[in-house]
C-alpha cells in the first residue's frame, strides 16, 4: 500500500504545525542573513601573465618573450584561447579557459600555469623581468571613493588617503583596497650634459658614488656578557637635502652634488595612470568585498568608518563617493521585492476571486510558507539575493501555486460530493500527487539547460535553475503535507451536497470543446497551421544576447592614436571634464587617464593600461537622463574630439563583450592582415546600421633609430650596451638608488635637464665619456634616421590578429547587423590566401557560444522529461500525445514577442525551454484525469470532455496566476523578454492543452469505435 503523505500529516497535526512554525521562523531569519549582491558571482576564467624586457624592440619582444611564454601556455589544461598584447619591451598575455571549467579546476589550472611558466623561466633572454601572474582579474571593486585636495600637495593627500585605507581594511567583509591615481614620488638629479663634459665628470662614477653611500649593509654586532649591541653605519639618504650635500672629488677638488646638478623632489615623469573626479585630480580608494559577503552590510560599515575617518580631515581635502554598489543593490533589491509582493498580491487576488475567501486563504498561507523554506535552502546552498535569484523567485512564485491550487480545488470538489474533511483532504494525494510530482520534475527539467549550460552566460544564470528547482520541489511538499492540514482547518463543506450548477464560463467551454471534438480534423489542422505560421514568423523577431543594464552610468572610451603620450590623454580628459561640468543631466563622473576603469561591477570589459587610452564613468541622474546625455556626448565627441576613437555605452549585463560588432583578421604576416582588415572595414562601413568602424591596432608609429658605427665605437672604447645606457640615463632617466621616507620608497632618478632631453639636436651633440677621460659627440660614430614600427601587436593563439570593431546605431541589434553583413564578409573570405581567416567576435560570438552551451544540454533535458513521463504514463501513445502539445507554446511566444517588440535573447530562450516543462505538466495531469474517467466506464469522448471540464478551473487558474504574476517583471530590461515569452506561450499553450489535447486524444483513442460525437451535458459536481 502506497503511503499517503496528506493522511500522515493529518494524523500528526501537532508535529506538522510545529514544523510549519519552525519553517517560517527559519525562513525569516534566513531572509535577513542572505547575502545581497547586484549580479550573481561567476568566475572570470582569465589569468594575466606579463613580462618586461626593457630596451627590446617589439619584434624581439614578440619572438623572444611572447612566443616562448605562449608556447608554454599552450600546455594549459582547459585552455580555450590566448590573447596577447606586445609592445616594445612589454608583453601581456590573457589566458582564457573554456566555459565548462569549474571553480576548483580554475584554481588548479592557475597553479599549473605558475609551475610551467616558472619551469621555462630560464629560457627567456637575460634582462627579462617577470613573468608576473594575476589570477585575480575578476575581482570587483564595488565601492570607490575619490579624494581631491585644495591647497595640499600630492604627498600630503596620499598620506591622508593611506591612513583611511588602513582603517577601511579592518572593516568586516573587506577583501582588498586598491589605490587609484596616486603618483609615486621621485627625487630627480638633473644635470647638464655639457657641464659634466666640461668638468670632466664621468656620469657612471657619479651614479656609483650615490649607490655606494646609500647601500643597506650590516655593520656587525658586538656580543658582551650582558647584552648585544648592533653597529649602524651612517650615510643612508633620508631626504633630497642629503643628496644635495654629497661631495665628489673632481680633478683634485671637492664639489657638492648641488653645484653640478639640480636636485628636486617631484612625481613620476611621465605620470602613472591618473584619476580625476568631477573634473579635479584625485586619489581613489577602490574597495573589494570578500566572496559571499553582503554588499549592503559592507556599504553600511564602510559609511560608518568613512564618516569617522573623514571628520578629522583638514579643510580642503574632500572625499567624494564615486561608485557605490551598495546603493545600486539596495535599489535593485527594493524594486524586485516590490515586484515580488505585487506578484503575490496578484496571485492571491486571483485565488480569492476564483476560489472564494476560505480556499483563497489556503493558497495565501501556502505561499509564504513555501517562500520561507526556499529562503532557508538558499542560505544553506549559498545562493545570494541578486538580479537572477530574485527574478527566479518571481518566476517560481507563479509556478509554485499550481500544486496548492490543484490540492485545494480537489478538496473542494470532494467536499461538494459529501466527503468528510479527512477524506476530501487526502483525495488529492491519492489522485493527483504523483502526476503533480511528475509535472514538477518535468518543469524543473525544462530549466536544466539553464543550470548546466557550460558557458559564462550559463554560469551567470545558474541561480535561475537552482531557485526555481528548490521552489517547485518545496511547493509540492507544501501542497501534499501542509495544504491539506490548512484545508481541514479553513474549508467548510457546502450547505448542500450533490451536483453543483456549472458556471457560465465552464458551460461555454464544454460547448466549445464539444464542437472542437466534433470537428476534430479542422481543429487539428488549424492548430498545426498556427504552429507553422509561428515558425515562419520566428525570423521576424530580432535576436539579442543580453540587454544593456538599467543603471544610470555611461562608459565613455577616449582613445587617441597609439603613439599618443599620457600628457595628450590628460589634456583630452580635462577638455572632456569641462564639457560635463554644467550639464544638468550629470550627477557625477570620474575619468581614468592612461587606463580603463577598475572593475567596479562584475561584467565590466576591463581595458589594459595604455598611455593613449582613457575611460570615463559618467553617472546620470536617472535612466532617462542617461539617454539624453548619451545623445549629447555622441554629438560632442564627434564635433570637438574628431581625432578620438570614442565609444559611449551603458553598462552591459551578462559576460563582458566590448564593441558589439567585432571581426578578427588573423594570419602570419602583419602587412597582409592590415590589407585584409582595410577591405573588411569597407564591407562593415557599407552597412547603414554600423558606425565608428575602427581597429584595435593598425597604425604604425614614428621612432628614431640610432645606427652605431661599430668599428668607430670600438676604436673609442665604446659598446652599444654602454651607449644605450647613456641614452636612457640622459633621456628617460635611470633609477640609481632609493630614499627611504616613512612607508614609501622614493626612487632617485638621474637624467639630463628638460631642454636637453626633448631635443633631437641635443642628442646628436650628446657628449659621450671615453675611457681616456675625454668626450666625443654621439654624431661622430652614430647616424640618426626616422622609421616606422607598430606600437603594439595583438595575437590570438600565437597568430597575429587584428580586430575590426564597430558600433551599431541606436535601435539596432548586433545580431541583426551581423546577419546583414554575412553575405559581403563571405565574399571577402573567398578571396583570402591560405593561412588567413576572418572570424566573427563580439556580441555575436558570445551569443553563439552561450546558445551552443544551452543546446548541448537539451538532450539531457529531453531524456529527463521523457523518462519522467514514461514512468508516469507507461504508454508510448500517451507520451506522444503529451509531446504533441509541448511545442505549441511557440505560437504564443512568437505572438507575444512580436506584439511587445521584445527581442529573442539568451534569457528569453531559457524561458522558452522552461515553458516546455510547464505545458507538459498540465498535459500529464489532464491525461491522467482522462484515464481516471475512462476507468469509471465512460466512453472516450465523454471521458475527454468530463475530464477536461474537471481540470478546466485549476489549469486556467494556474495559467492566469502565472501570466498575471509575470506582469511586475515584464517592463524590466533584463527579465522583460522572458516574461513576455512565458506569458504569451503559457496562455496560448493552456488553451490548446484544454482544446487541442482532448481533441487529439479523442481522435486517437476513439478512432476504432468511430462513434458520432454528440453534445455532452454538464457533469455533476463541475
Amino acid at each position: 500500500m502506497r503511503i499517503n503523505l496528506s493522511e500522515w500529516a493529518l494524523k500528526h497535526r501537532s508535529l506538522v504545525v510545529y514544523l510549519m512554525i519552525v519553517a517560517v521562523v527559519a525562513g525569516v531569519m534566513s531572509y535577513f542573513r542572505l547575502g545581497r549582491n547586484e549580479d550573481p558571482a561567476f568566475i572570470i576564467k582569465t589569468m594575466v601573465v606579463s613580462a618586461a624586457w626593457p630596451g627590446a624592440t617589439i619584434d624581439d619582444t614578440v619572438k623572444q618573450v611572447t612566443e616562448r611564454i605562449e608556447r608554454t601556455l599552450q600546455e594549459t589544461p582547459h585552455l580555450d584561447y590566448m590573447r596577447s598584447s606586445t609592445s616594445a619591451g612589454l608583453t601581456t598575455i590573457f589566458v582564457n579557459l573554456t566555459g565548462d571549467t569549474n571553480a576548483r579546476q580554475v584554481a588548479d589550472t592557475w597553479r599549473h600555469v605558475r609551475e610551467i611558466v616558472g619551469d621555462m623561466r630560464h629560457t627567456l633572454p637575460n634582462g627579462v623581468l617577470g613573468p608576473a601572474f594575476n589570477d585575480k582579474f575578476g575581482d570587483t571593486f564595488g565601492i570607490i571613493y575619490g579624494f581631491t585636495a585644495d591647497g595640499f600637495s600630492g604627498r600630503e593627500l596620499r598620506d591622508y588617503v593611506e591612513d583611511i585605507r588602513s582603517k577601511l581594511l579592518q572593516v568586516t567583509d573587506v577583501s582588498k583596497i586598491e589605490i587609484l591615481g596616486a603618483q609615486d614620488e621621485r627625487i630627480f638629479v638633473e644635470f647638464s650634459v655639457k657641464e659634466l663634459a666640461t668638468l670632466g665628470i664621468d656620469r657612471s662614477a657619479l651614479i656609483g658614488a650615490l649607490q655606494a653611500q646609500n647601500v643597506v649593509r650590516p655593520g656587525g654586532t658586538i656580543q658582551t656578557g650582558n647584552e648585544k649591541v648592533s653597529l649602524r653605519v651612517s650615510g643612508a639618504f633620508r631626504s633630497e637635502q642629503d643628496l644635495m650635500n654629497i661631495n665628489f672629488a673632481v680633478n683634485g677638488r671637492m664639489l657638492r652634488l648641488s653645484d653640478i646638478a639640480q636636485v628636486r623632489r617631484g612625481y613620476a615623469d611621465p605620470p602613472q595612470p591618473l584619476f580625476r573626479v568631477n573634473g579635479k585630480p584625485a586619489i581613489g580608494l577602490a574597495i573589494s568585498m570578500r566572496d559571499g559577503g553582503d554588499i549592503l552590510a559592507l556599504g553600511t560599515n564602510i559609511k560608518k568608518v568613512m564618516t569617522s575617518a573623514t571628520a578629522d580631515l583638514p579643510i580642503g581635502i574632500e572625499p567624494i563617493l564615486v561608485a557605490d554598489q551598495a546603493v545600486t543593490v539596495k535599489s535593485a533589491i527594493g524594486e524586485f521585492m516590490t515586484s515580488l509582493w505585487q506578484a503575490i498580491a496578484i496571485i492571491l487576488a486571483v485565488s480569492f476571486i476564483s476560489l472564494g475567501v476560505r480556499p483563497g486563504l489556503v493558497i495565501a498561507l501556502s505561499i509564504p510558507l513555501t517562500l520561507a523554506i526556499v529562503f532557508s535552502v538558499m542560505e544553506l546552498v549559498h545562493i545570494d539575493m541578486q538580479r537572477i535569484s530574485l527574478g527566479a523567485l518571481i518566476i517560481a512564485l507563479a509556478l509554485l501555486v499550481d500544486d496548492a491550487m490543484t490540492t485545494t480545488d480537489a478538496t473542494l470538489n470532494r467536499l461538494s460530493h459529501g466527503d468528510d474533511k479527512m477524506e476530501a483532504a487526502t483525495f488529492a494525494f491519492r489522485t493527483y500527487a504523483f502526476s503533480m510530482l511528475a509535472g514538477t520534475l518535468v518543469t524543473i527539467a525544462g530549466f536544466v539547460p539553464v543550470g548546466f549550460a557550460q558557458s559564462s552566460a550559463g554560469e551567470y544564470t545558474f541561480s535561475l535553475f537552482a531557485v526555481v528547482a528548490i521552489a517547485l520541489i518545496v511547493s509540492w511538499f507544501v501542497a501534499v503535507i501542509f495544504a491539506p492540514l490548512l484545508a481541514v482547518v479553513l474549508l467548510k463543506p457546502p450547505a448542500t451536497t450533490g451536483p453543483a450548477e456549472p458556471s457560465k464560463i465552464l458551460t461555454a467551454y464544454r460547448n466549445f470543446l464539444s464542437k472542437a471534438v466534433k470537428m476534430k480534423w479542422a481543429t487539428i489542422l488549424l492548430t498545426v497551421a498556427l504552429f507553422a505560421a509561428s515558425l515562419l514568423a520566428l525570423p521576424l523577431i530580432p535576436n539579442q544576447f543580453f540587454p544593456a543594464s538599467d543603471r544610470p552610468e555611461l562608459l565613455v572610451d577616449l582613445r587617441l592614436p597609439q603613439n599618443a603620450s599620457i600628457y595628450a590623454s590628460e589634456d583630452v580628459a580635462k577638455r572632456f571634464d569641462e564639457a560635463l561640468k554644467n550639464d544638468e543631466d550629470v550627477l557625477r563622473w570620474s575619468v581614468y587617464v592612461g587606463r580603463g576603469a577598475i572593475r567596479f561591477y562584475l561584467p565590466l570589459d576591463v581595458q589594459l593600461p595604455n598611455d593613449f587610452f582613457s575611460q570615463a564613468v559618467v553617472v546620470a541622474k536617472d535612466v532617462k537622463a542617461r539617454e539624453r546625455l548619451q545623445a549629447k556626448l555622441e554629438k560632442l565627441l564627434a564635433n570637438e574630439f574628431p581625432s578620438l576613437v570614442s565609444r559611449i555605452s551603458p553598462l552591459e549585463l551578462g559576460p563582458p563583450v566590448g564593441w558589439p560588432i567585432q571581426y578578427r583578421v588573423s594570419g602570419p604576416e602583419i602587412g597582409k592582415i592590415r590589407e585584409i582588415a582595410f577591405k573588411l572595414a569597407q564591407v562593415i562601413s557599407s552597412d547603414p546600421l554600423t558606425e565608428k568602424v575602427n581597429f584595435d591596432w593598425i597604425e604604425p608609429v614614428r621612432e628614431v633609430r640610432i645606427t652605431i658605427n661599430q668599428d668607430e665605437a670600438r676604436l673609442l672604447g665604446l659598446s652599444s650596451s654602454a651607449l644605450a645606457s647613456v641614452l636612457n640615463t640622459v633621456v628617460s632617466g635611470d633609477t640609481v638608488t632609493q630614499v627611504r621616507d616613512d612607508i614609501y620608497l622614493i626612487n632617485v632618478v638621474a637624467r639630463a635637464t628638460d631642454e636637453q632631453r626633448v631635443s633631437l639636436a641635443t642628442l646628436r651633440n650628446l657628449q659621450v665619456s671615453l675611457a681616456n677621460g675625454r668626450t666625443a659627440p654621439l654624431s661622430q660614430f652614430a647616424t640618426f634616421e626616422y622609421a616606422q614600427d607598430y606600437p603594439l601587436v595583438w595575437r590570438r593563439d600565437r597568430i597575429p590578429t587584428l580586430t575590426v570593431q564597430a558600433n551599431v546605431k541606436a535601435g539596432s541589434l548586433p545580431e541583426t547587423v551581423a546577419d546583414q553583413l554575412s553575405t559581403g564578409i563571405d565574399e571577402l573570405r573567398k578571396t583570402l590566401p591560405a593561412g588567413y581567416a576572418v572570424t566573427i567576435g563580439g556580441t555575436v560570438e558570445e551569443s553563439q557560444k552561450s546558445q551552443a552551451s544551452v543546446v548541448a544540454v537539451i538532450p539531457l533535458m529531453l531524456l529527463i522529461m521523457l523518462t519522467v513521463l514514461m514512468v508516469e504514463l507507461r504508454s508510448f501513445q500517451r507520451l506522444g500525445l503529451v509531446l504533441s502539445v509541448a511545442p505549441l507554446g511557440l505560437i504564443g511566444v512568437v505572438g507575444a514577442l512580436l506584439l511587445s517588440g521584445r527581442p529573442l535573447g539568451f534569457v528569453a530562450i531559457l524561458g522558452i525551454l522552461a515553458l516546455l516543462g510547464m505545458i507538459i505538466k498540465n498535459a500529464v495531469i489532464l491525461i491522467g484525469q482522462i484515464e481516471n474517467e475512462r476507468a469509471q466506464g465512460k466512453e472516450v469522448v465523454q471521458a475527454v470532455i468530463d475530464a477536461s471540464s474537471l481540470r478546466f478551473r485549476p489549469i486556467m487558474l494556474t495559467a492566469v496566476s502565472t501570466v498575471l504574476g509575470m506582469i511586475p517583471i515584464a517592463p524590466t530590461v533584463f527579465w522583460g523578454p522572458m516574461a513576455f515569452a512565458i506569458m504569451g506561450g503559457l496562455l496560448v499553450a493552456t488553451i490548446l492543452t484544454l482544446v487541442f489535447l482532448p481533441t487529439v486524444y479523442a481522435a486517437w483513442f476513439g478512432r476504432a469505435k468511430d462513434a458520432a460525437v454528440k453534445d455532452v451535458p454538464a457533469v455533476s459536481g463541475m
